[in-house]
């Protein structure tokens, strides 16, 4: 799968927008919410899924993006836009285990495998973490997209990225969770090895995220806070192995690519994370031994180095407080090994 192919499964904005549906309000409409006026219109669509879809800029009004409160009027063009040309969006159920950490009547927590991609899109229609959950639970809810089903999903991991996610089994269930992501009230902690060292022991990253101007293929930060979206990300130092270090990373919100994008904007890339120019000796010496260890490191774990440790949220029917924990996978795990016995070795 090429770069590109990779970048379309992964992120949820896109510039190039293909129009998947169109309505022309009539000379006589009366003032009438967006939501209501396409729920009208549409099969499958609900209040939340319409909402959803204008947040994210899939619902155009005149050409222009809308707020969930907008009020149709006399001859208003609507249109629907994906980042896709129209196709079926079926999803296939296919057997494909899962890690199942816990599970009740409205919720099912997953802790999730390296390179598995979360939900079909451009370039992985089958083999998704959304394939399984079709053939593992029955009648999962769906809120996400009009022409991207994404049963069950609330929020997301890149494709490289493992650790805990928490999917809906209820359609009150996944209304619930939605709020909570969108509220920030879920507390959730990554574990990152990332290149360079840190003078303080822990810190906070604030900048808009949004598409890079230089590369479509990567997200940037814009401090300025003209463009893209509020991001922010607390950070603490966890092991320091001198050339690169371990650390936690608390969001606060969640933007694509959003630590990956944070770290390399401080100047600590993710380590082995290509797209953000992780995958190169960044820090150490010159010696070819140095950079063939660091070459068995890449091929021990040829993904970026982050893993959703901890995720935390409030059960939406029960309303008990929840809260999980997904230990390193053994990639991860391997390399940091490698690493305390190299930074061991230096001090002999």
């Amino acid at each position: 799968m090429s770069s590109e192919d990779e970048l379309l499964e992964e992120e949820n904005e896109q510039d190039d927008l293909y129009e998947h549906h169109r309505f022309v309000a009539d000379k006589g409409q009366e003032p009438l919410r967006i939501d209501k006026f396409l729920m009208d219109r549409l099969s499958n669509a609900t209040r939340n899924k319409v909402q959803v879809a204008i947040r994210a800029g899939n619902v155009l009004a005149n050409g222009n993006e809308i707020k969930p409160n907008y009020k149709v009027k006399p001859k208003d063009l609507i249109t629907v836009v994906m980042a896709q040309p129209p196709r079926d969006r079926t999803i296939l159920p296919e057997n494909i285990p899962l890690n199942i950490v816990y599970e009740d009547a409205e919720v099912v927590v997953v802790n999730k495998p390296p390179d598995l991609v979360v939900h079909p899109g451009h370039g992985n229609y089958t083999g998704t973490l959304v394939n399984a959950l079709m053939y593992h639970f029955k009648n999962l809810p769906d809120m996400g997209n009009f022409e991207e089903p994404r049963p069950g999903l609330v929020h997301r991991l890149d494709k490289g990225t493992s650790g805990i996610m928490v999917v809906a089994k209820a359609e009150m269930a996944m209304v619930g969770l939605a709020k909570q992501f969108f509220d920030r009230t879920t507390d959730r902690y990554y574990t990152a090895l990332v290149w360079g060292d840190f003078e303080e022991d822990e810190g906070t990253v604030t900048g808009n995220i949004g598409r890079s101007l230089k590369n479509r293929l990567q997200m940037d930060v814009f401090p300025d806070g003209d463009q893209g979206k509020h991001a922010v990300t607390h950070y603490k130092v966890l092991e320091r192995f001198g050339y690169v270090t371990l650390v936690q990373c608390k969001l606060e919100t969640g933007r694509t690519h959003q630590i990956r994008v944070h770290m390399k904007h401080i100047g600590h890339p993710l380590f082995n994370d290509e797209r953000y120019g992780g995958d190169q000796v960044l820090k150490g010496t010159t010696f070819a031994k140095y950079k063939q260890f660091i070459q068995n490191c890449f091929e021990i774990m040829p993904r970026p180095a982050l893993h959703a440790r901890y995720l935390a949220f409030t059960q939406p029917i029960t309303k008990e407080r929840l809260s999980f924990e997904a230990d390193l996978p053994e990639d991860m795990q391997s390399v940091l090994e490698k690493w305390r016995v190299y930074t061991a070795s230096r001090k002999d």
